[in-house]
């Protein structure tokens, strides 16, 4: 099932746990991406805990021109996406030259799963609290709700496919948005190794 992950107010650009915004948390000696299309630095989109808290999903994506650097491949180069053990992370100071950050820093809120489907229980919250359905800034765990076909990346280091992890969305506001053409993004990672992919349809 999926657990919804909804917008939760303002958060420091250094918060542990889910986010969207500020600065990844990632171990040490870990180096800032860059994408292979433009060689600049990937923008920072979010981190997300998995597996009980004991691994950090961190993504991010090419926003230094938008739509010429396939950021929406999952093997293009145009983003990336790291699985770390959640211990001994810190903040990673972004680099210049590039669009590295969005606009603000959200704090995410886990809501427990109502509806198998991921876009069943979007509907649902929505119904249940009156609230945006863009306030829901993506789910962890359940099945990929593909906008377009089964784009399910392979493991580099197995050539398994991968188990899927998240759905992304893009926020709700201006202020806040991650740039995915108006559609969802799709996290995978890989259950033998320290390995993840990102994509999105729209």
């Amino acid at each position: 099932m999926t657990n919804l992950l909804t917008h939760d107010g303002d958060a420091p650009e250094d918060a542990p746990g889910n986010r969207t915004g500020g600065l990844p948390l990632a171990p040490a000696g870990f180096t800032w991406p860059t994408c292979a299309e433009c060689d600049r630095p990937l923008q920072f989109l979010a981190q997300l805990l998995l597996d009980d808290d004991r691994r950090l999903l961190a993504i991010f994506q090419c926003a230094n021109d938008p739509g010429l650097c396939d950021e929406w491949d999952a093997n293009a180069g145009g983003n990336r996406a790291y699985l770390f053990d959640n211990q001994d992370l810190r903040p990673v100071p972004a680099p210049g030259g590039g669009e590295t950050g969005l606009g603000a820093v959200s704090a995410i809120r886990t809501e427990p799963p109502a509806e198998d489907d991921y876009d069943e229980a979007i509907a649902a919250w929505a119904a249940r609290t009156g609230r945006s359905r863009r306030e829901v800034l993506g789910g962890i765990g359940g099945e990929p709700s593909w906008l377009q076909f089964d784009q399910t990346p392979s493991c580099v280091d197995c050539a398994r496919p991968m188990r899927f992890a998240a759905h992304l969305e893009e926020g709700r506001d201006s202020q806040t948005a991650i740039n995915l053409g108006g559609g969802v993004g799709y996290a995978f990672r890989c259950g033998q190794h320290l390995r993840a992919k990102f994509l999105w349809q729209r």
